[in-house]
């Protein structure tokens, strides 16, 4: 079916993209490449080591390919997503990173077989983008802390330690913790936060796993704002079970907003990471593409509603 729920041609012709920089990149690739060649498809394989962008392979074979499956983790999905957007292709998401947050969102099976059998078994399903100073992203952007973590969790880390490096990084993360403030202008109005941490989602899931907020989908059509006003570390400490569960809007540390865009300033130039990647920085203007991308998905997974676990059949 296509993204609409009509039949569709099934895809023949792959492009199989493969970022074999990460963690299981070439193994899980070569996994992939055999069970897409299995369902009849012809596959061409590229890389993104050795300096070539993920977008740029996208753009190249954009005139002769069906679909787009890209073996990597969220920084890489995030690098190919403006080649997403401009050629309309498909997109098969097949997990080798270390988080997969946009993965765990919309119900990939881990299992680069399964992953790959979407393509003939699954169905097609449109997923919004966000978008900041027109960088795009899947699951979430962020200020302060987040930026801090992500400079802390080196590519060498999450390749020797996988998900434990994100708690390796928050450790070195949390000693440079400064509170700062930010000016949130949301339709007529402006909302002067001082903060640790200001997060910006599109998806529901980021950071390896965390939930945006509770009722957060890729495909409602708007962003989920917070920003955690706390001034010390414990502060900090104290929220992390509720911001694991999404469930942060109960605290009066926490100040919460949904929106279709949103601007955020503050007094210096602040950098912001989008997807795991710092890429631009404040002042910036959010807002959201809606159902911009068709990405392939379990048959299980209703349209509409998250998944509760990654661990989907992909028949």
């Amino acid at each position: 079916m296509n993204a609409d729920g009509a039949e569709a041609p099934r895809p023949q012709t792959v492009l199989l993209l493969v970022n074999t920089r990460s963690r299981r990149g070439r193994s899980i690739g070569a996994e992939a490449m055999y069970a897409l060649q299995c369902l009849g498809c012809t596959v061409i394989s590229a890389g993104t080591s050795h300096g070539a962008k993920p977008a740029a392979v996208v753009r190249q074979h954009a005139g002769v390919v069906d679909a787009v499956a890209l073996v990597g983790g969220d920084g890489t999905l995030n690098a190919a997503a403006p080649a997403l957007l401009e050629t309309g292709l498909p997109l098969l998401v097949i997990p080798a990173g270390t988080g997969n947050d946009l993965a765990r969102t919309i119900g990939i099976p881990t299992d680069p077989h399964e992953a790959a059998n979407l393509l003939h078994h699954g169905r097609l399903r449109r997923i919004d983008l966000g978008m900041v100073n027109d960088v795009p992203f899947f699951n979430v952007a962020s200020i302060g802390f987040g930026v801090d973590l992500t400079r802390a969790l080196t590519q060498d880390s999450k390749r020797r330690w996988g998900v434990l490096g994100y708690m390796i990084a928050a450790i070195r993360a949390l000693s440079r913790l400064r509170p700062f403030t930010a000016w949130i202008v949301h339709g007529d109005e402006t909302h002067v936060s001082r903060t640790v941490h200001v997060a910006i989602g599109n998806g529901r899931h980021y950071g390896g796993g965390m939930i945006v907020a509770e009722g957060a989908r890729i495909d409602d059509g708007r962003l989920d704002i917070f920003s955690l006003e706390v001034s010390s570390v414990w502060g900090l400490l104290k929220l992390l079970p509720s911001l694991r569960s999404g469930r942060h809007h109960a605290w009066v540390e926490v100040r919460n907003l949904a929106s279709e865009s949103v601007e955020i300033r503050t007094r210096r130039r602040r950098s912001i990471n989008t997807d795991g990647e710092i890429t631009t920085s404040t002042p910036a203007v959010f807002r959201v593409l809606p159902r911009a991308i068709a990405v392939f998905v379990p048959l299980g997974v209703a349209a509409g509603r998250e998944p509760d676990t990654t661990s989907v059949s992909a028949s």
